[in-house]
Formats: C-alpha cells, sequence, structure tokens
C-alpha cells in the first residue's frame, strides 16, 4: 500500500500495537497500512459519510482484510464502545473538529491508551484538549509534504500541563527535540509576521487595528521566543 508521506508519518506515531479506531477514516487506507506494517493487530475504521466508507469497504476488501479492517458508519467516536480500542487516531480535520470528536466521545476517549492526532488547525486548542482529558504528549512531529506544513501529535495517559501560552501554541515537545522541520516553519511564520507588522506601522490605526497590531506584535514575541528555545 503506498500512501502519502504525510499519513506514513501520522501511522507511524501508532506505537501501541493494539487495536486501533481510525476516527474519519475516508478512503481506508491509513488503516490498511497499519495492517500492512503490522501497527495494529485490527482497525475500527470509521468515518460520517457514507460515500468514503464504501470506498474504503473496496480498498479493504482489494487487500483481503475484511477480518481484520472493520468498517463502522459513525459520527466521531460515537460508535465505538468503551474499552474497545487502544489507540485512537483522528487526521486531516481541524484542530477544533478534533477537540469536538474527543470532547463528544469523553467516556471512550478516557479508556484509551493512545491518541495520534494530527489537526490541521487550532493546534494549540488540541493540545489543552489532550492535557484536561488526562493524557500528555509524548511527542511531536512536524512534517512537510507537498510544500505543506503538518503536525503529528503523540500522546499517552498521564498528567501534565503547560505553563507557557506559546508551548500550547506552538508545541513544547517540538522546540525540546530541535525538530528541523519545524524551526523553518517557526523563520516562516516569522516573516509573515513581520510582514503584517510592516505594513500596519505605515497606517493610521483605527482602535480595531490596533489591537490587531497588538495581538501580532504578541504573536511575534512568542515566535522568537521559540526560535531562541530552539536555537539554544
Amino acid at each position: 500500500m503506498q500512501i502519502s508521506y504525510r499519513l506514513e508519518r501520522v501511522a507511524s506515531n501508532v506505537h501501541y500495537g493494539g487495536v486501533v479506531a481510525d476516527i474519519g477514516c475516508d478512503h481506508g487506507f491509513t488503516s490498511i497500512y497499519l495492517m500492512e506494517n503490522k501497527l495494529a493487530k485490527h482497525i475500527i475504521a470509521m468515518d460520517i459519510n457514507k460515500g468514503p466508507l464504501e470506498r474504503a469497504k473496496a480498498h479493504v476488501m482489494e487487500y483481503g482484510m475484511e477480518n481484520d479492517i472493520e468498517l463502522r458508519l459513525s459520527d466521531g467516536a460515537k460508535k465505538l464502545q468503551k474499552g474497545e480500542a487502544d489507540t485512537l487516531l483522528i487526521s486531516g480535520m481541524g484542530g477544533m473538529l478534533i477537540t469536538k470528536i474527543l470532547n463528544d466521545s469523553e467516556e471512550i476517549v478516557g479508556d484509551v491508551k493512545e491518541l495520534v492526532l494530527s489537526p490541521q488547525s487550532d493546534v494549540g486548542a488540541v493540545r489543552k484538549c489532550v492535557h484536561d482529558m488526562g493524557f500528555e504528549i509524548a511527542d511531536e512531529e512536524m512534517l512537510k509534504d507537498q510544500g505543506k506544513y503538518y503536525l503529528v501529535i503523540r500522546a499517552v495517559r498521564g498528567e501534565e500541563k503547560y505553563n507557557l501560552e506559546e508551548d500550547y501554541i506552538y508545541g513544547k515537545k517540538l522546540a525540546e527535540k530541535k525538530d528541523r522541520v519545524f524551526g523553518e516553519f517557526l523563520n516562516k511564520e516569522r516573516e509573515r509576521v513581520n510582514k503584517v507588522l510592516n505594513k500596519l506601522n505605515n497606517l493610521e490605526l483605527s482602535e480595531k487595528s490596533f489591537e490587531q497590531k497588538r495581538n501580532i506584535e504578541h504573536e511575534k514575541d512568542m515566535i522568537e521566543s521559540m526560535i531562541k528555545r530552539l536555537n539554544a
């Protein structure tokens, strides 16, 4: 099974090797890859839409994995039973949707051993949600695929809180491990905010624009702090 570099890295962050619930499985390729590479002993592949689930079913049958990959029509993790999965895998969604899926199935999520999440936005909200639900972030990885930056978070049961806002927004683990792609991402973010600030500095600001400038300056301070920590 050939999958994108992004999905390969998401799948590679599944470490427990037990039953994986692939939430929002789409075409089913990640589930098939997990089984092919013995990263899971069984998969419960779930999607809210019938169309993707039908495509996933066709791919599962093509690879002869009907006994290994179970397909369920489900809104998030709602059709998952308590204690049924060891790992919850959610990728390719916005961060607020991921937090909603986790919060909507709090009892089920509270029983899994591992979360593998790849939010495409609002990553700070995801990190906070993970902590609030009794998980600690064991590892993070930032990758670049087809010119876009992606994040993979792996969390396990444990108590953890971050003291700094920047750690939630940008990622404490990424700074600690001196992630090279993360450094590249931060430099691009610094360029972006500097361009915005340069434009704002040349304008006569309204109260709303002045507040925007203050927020951008705060964002820049956090980015500079993370770059400093990364290069320490």
